[in-house]
């Protein structure tokens, strides 16, 4: 059986690629959509949903359109995610290679430096740097990704202790490879089955931090956030308690997804593996 159809037949990798297919279709259709600036007034403040239908989900307390703000915000969190994710996992796997390839003095200090970095929870780091270098974008994702490389690194290190060992490097080593190259050549793609598990993992907790970030408004001022999105509607929760349920619940669902769908991969990997 092919791995797509093992995916396929998962109910939570099923229930996981819906979520995160219907997220990828907000966030690429934003623009299209909800042409021009999503924070533009659109209608009376406070309309609660489902009383005009130019306006489905109501206004919040500018009258600004809260479809509109998350079709955005949903681009902004896909960003987020996948950038803060890719970047961490990047990193990771650098210094794991590095660290379990090399052994010795390179292994010893990189992996104090890992500890240095993992003795920090990663939203007090990502807090911390945002607040000392100002909120933006790129700011928030190297902030993200600098809390969440670690335990790629750890994964990266332990597989590659175990490959270094395998005749095929051997042979590479006799006819007179670089280390440098059997370590990022031949060793590494060995190991980034193990090390990509964890992408959903990192994927879901970037998304989280982003929104927590935006609800203390450490976030991007000029992107709509989902965190921004609660934040706002905190101030009117008793009068209009749509305003931080509508995209407090789509936070939930895309972590939930992106979860969900990692667990089938996942599982689909590990299948492929027992079976050959």
């Amino acid at each position: 059986m092919s791995p797509l159809r093992r995916f396929l037949l998962a109910p939570e990798a099923i229930a996981g690629a819906i979520i995160l297919v219907a997220l990828f279709a907000m966030a690429l259709t934003a623009s299209l959509f909800f042409p021009g600036d999503p924070q533009a007034i659109a209608g009376p403040a406070l309309l609660p949903p489902f009383q005009d239908w130019s306006l489905p989900l109501g206004t919040d307390r500018l009258g600004r359109d809260v479809l509109a703000e998350l079709f955005h915000g949903a681009r902004t969190s896909l960003v987020v995610g996948l950038a803060a994710a890719a970047a961490a996992l990047a990193v990771g796997a650098i210094v794991g290679t590095l660290a379990g390839f090399a052994g010795g003095l390179v292994d010893e200090v990189l992996m104090r430096i890992t500890d240095a970095f993992q003795t920090v929870p990663s939203f007090l780091l990502a807090l911390a740097f945002v607040s000392v270098v100002g909120p933006s974008l790129g700011v928030v994702v190297t902030a993200i990704a600098l809390g969440a490389w670690t335990g790629p690194a750890r994964v990266a290190r332990a597989e590659v202790l175990s490959i270094r060992e395998r005749d095929f490097v051997a042979g590479a080593r006799v006819i007179g490879m670089h280390p440098l190259e059997i370590a990022f050549r031949e060793v590494l793609p060995n190991a980034l089955p193990a090390v990509l598990a964890l992408s959903s993992v990192i994927v879901a907790a970037a998304i989280l931090t982003e929104a927590a970030l935006s609800f203390l408004g450490l976030g991007d001022p000029n992107r709509v956030t989902w965190g921004g999105m609660i934040a706002e509607g905190r101030a009117v929760l008793r009068t209009a308690p749509f305003l931080s349920i509508i995209p407090g619940v789509a936070l939930v669902l895309t972590v939930l997804g992106v979860y969900l769908a990692g667990e089938g991969v996942v599982e689909t990997t590990a299948v492929r593996r027992s079976l050959s």
